[in-house]
């Protein structure tokens, strides 16, 4: 059986950017992270207030709801940005995957302001992902990619890790 995967990484590493066609590749559904945030966190970041992990919990526990009540495989997009995140989505999905798209903070922050007419996080708050972040070392079914590689070589790279017996 085939297993869902997060798609990580800090704001601006294109976690739609690239989850969005490789869903469509696989005939997953996708289920965008940030669909799911309260309109109080909405708020937050968007007046460049960083989330806790208190005002995180909610939302991962939501989003463990869902990929438990998958029926099939599904791609999340979701920062994932601590192992402890990382670790409650694994409790609710036994054999999750991730991939991290892993990229510069000055690429983060270009990506970020060329994206401000359509999202709600400012690149005021593009530091606080990297100071929050902790890389997905040493975990296992967890893929690290260069987030700048063009979209058909990263959808590629991670089509191959997906089939059975490599990710492992």
């Amino acid at each position: 059986m085939k297993h869902s995967i997060v798609i990580m990484g800090v704001a601006g590493c294109g976690k739609s950017h690239i989850g969005r066609p490789l869903a469509a590749s696989e005939g997953w559904p996708l289920i965008e992270g940030d669909d799911f945030h309260s309109a109080e966190n909405r708020r937050k970041m968007s007046h460049g207030i960083p989330l806790t992990d208190a005002d995180r919990e909610d939302w991962l526990t939501q989003l463990g709801q869902i990929l438990a009540r998958a029926p099939a495989p599904v791609v999340l997009t979701c920062s994932a940005l601590r192992r402890r995140y990382r670790d409650q989505l694994r409790v609710a999905s036994p054999g999750l995957r991730f991939v991290f798209l892993q990229i510069s903070r000055a690429e983060a922050l270009v990506r970020v302001a060329a994206r401000t007419s359509s999202h709600f996080f400012p690149v005021e708050l593009v530091d606080n992902q990297f100071e929050t972040l902790e890389p997905p070392v040493n975990e296992g079914l967890t893929l690290t990619l260069d987030a700048t590689l063009p979209v058909e070589e990263l959808q590629s790279r991670i089509r191959w890790w997906l089939r059975p017996g490599v990710a492992a």
